[in-house]
């Protein structure tokens, strides 16, 4: 394979990308995320220091031609980074991207960017370090407000993510008690010609599927109410929910007939069939109190 680097900010930080390619398994990288093809994680410099990096693989070679022509996800990373530096968004800066090339199509790409300290998701900044409920309720509040304004600056400026959810939001407590957001995962981000309101409301849905599971109902209202600002009437706050909760339905919809239509295993299909001969503890009269699951 034949390795390009396309961008880098400085030569050490071009030296760094063939010491990630080359040395996966080093004791100075720290996979935080495994998935197959994509491994994310930080790499600990000779001078002590933490970058963050991404690599991707392509799962085929047509996808690896695919990626050659409309761009890999480094390349569409460092886009991503362009958008959202031109409009004053806060992010992680890109320090290098690479390639590997083999038989030419994009087999790997590479994204190496500053680690951001002293900064959390989402969720453990409206919850705690360890997914306790906080008990300071202005603080959640607070959280709220400064979320619901940025992502609606946003898609003021026109832009969006393709993949808007809370572990792609990044809190950093500032020393006069408010909030600076940080948007990660830059390759999903986009300036379409048109973004209309569906697609506003499309992209809180999304927002909403992740977070949502950790805030209540009148907190994840309250948030719809901060993005629409302060004119908007109860009537425009009413009909912006309906069209989320529509929107929303249609996506679990789609989420679930794709999950229904997964091959079963035998083994599985064996175990819930065993499952289904068992017979029922509650209608044997047997139920046990003091197992509840």
């Amino acid at each position: 394979m034949r390795q390009r680097v396309f961008y880098a900010r400085s030569e050490c930080d071009a030296k760094l990308v063939g010491l990630i390619f080359e040395s996966p398994d080093s004791e100075r990288l720290r996979i935080i995320k495994d998935e197959g093809r994509s491994l994310a994680g930080f790499f600990e410099t000779a001078d002590g220091k933490a970058i963050f990096f991404k690599r991707t693989e392509a799962r085929s070679w047509g996808r690896g031609i695919v990626e050659r022509l409309l761009g890999s996800r480094a390349r569409r990373a460092l886009r991503g980074a362009a958008l959202l530096e031109r409009s004053g968004f806060c992010h992680p800066a890109p320090l290098a991207a690479a390639e590997l090339i083999e038989a030419g199509a994009v087999r790997r790409s590479l994204l190496l960017s500053e680690r951001l300290t002293n900064a959390d998701s989402l969720s453990r900044s409206a919850l705690g370090p360890n997914g306790e409920r906080r008990s300071e309720l202005a603080r959640r509040r607070a959280i709220i407000r400064a979320v619901a304004a940025e992502v609606r600056r946003l898609h003021d400026a026109g832009l969006l993510s393709r993949d808007l959810q809370e572990t792609n939001l990044m809190l950093r407590e500032d020393r006069c008690g408010g909030f600076d957001l940080y948007f990660v995962d830059l390759e999903d981000f986009r300036k379409p010609l048109c973004l209309s309101r569906r697609r506003r409301l499309l992209n809180l849905v999304h927002l909403d599927r992740s977070a949502g599971r950790f805030l209540p109902r009148s907190d994840r209202l309250r948030f719809l109410k901060h993005y629409l600002g302060p004119r908007a009437g109860h009537d425009e706050l009413l009909q912006a929910a309906r069209i989320c909760i529509r929107l929303r339905a249609r996506i679990d919809c789609r989420k679930g007939r794709a999950a229904s239509i997964l091959p079963v295993r035998a083994g599985d299909r064996d175990a819930n069939s065993s499952r289904a001969r068992r017979p029922s503890r509650v209608a044997s009269g047997n139920r046990n109190h003091g197992n509840r699951a």
